[in-house]
């Protein structure tokens, strides 16, 4: 499957989602959890269990338009400056869903000859990520 038509959601509320224009790139999406050593004096070699898990930064490029009060940039910055935390859904074209919640950074990246401006979401989590199968496949 291609990643072509991947979207990213984003609301106040859980069950309602605006797709936000311009997505370019989405991170990889899952926990991976932290070895913790648990070695007793009586074993003979290292004994391990997994731990609480961490999902990684969770960056997304989007393409640079700032002319609307609507384009992507300007909504996720200003989110970014209230510190408020929303609600995000990430759609896979064979409509495999991702939510979770967290709080958002916007970083405007650079640009040099016959380069385009792209921005940077940055997602701080503040919620598990919750995997949801296509429904009737």
């Amino acid at each position: 499957m291609l990643a072509n038509g991947i979207t990213l959601g984003m609301g106040a509320e859980k069950s309602s989602y605006e797709i936000l224009a311009g997505l370019k790139e989405v991170p990889e999406l899952g926990i991976e959890p932290e070895k913790v050593e648990n070695t007793t004096l009586a074993d003979t070699v290292k004994q391990y269990e997994f731990g609480i898990g961490d999902a990684g930064e969770l960056e997304y490029k989007f393409k640079y338009e700032n002319s609307k009060s609507t384009d992507s940039y300007r909504v996720l910055r200003k989110l970014a400056d209230s510190k408020a935390v929303r609600h995000f859904e990430q759609t896979y074209p064979d409509g495999t869903k991702v939510h979770f919640s967290g709080q958002v950074s916007v970083k405007l990246g650079g640009g040099g000859v016959n380069g385009v401006i792209e921005f940077t979401l940055k997602i701080g989590l503040q919620s598990d990520l919750e995997f949801v199968d296509p429904v009737g496949l």
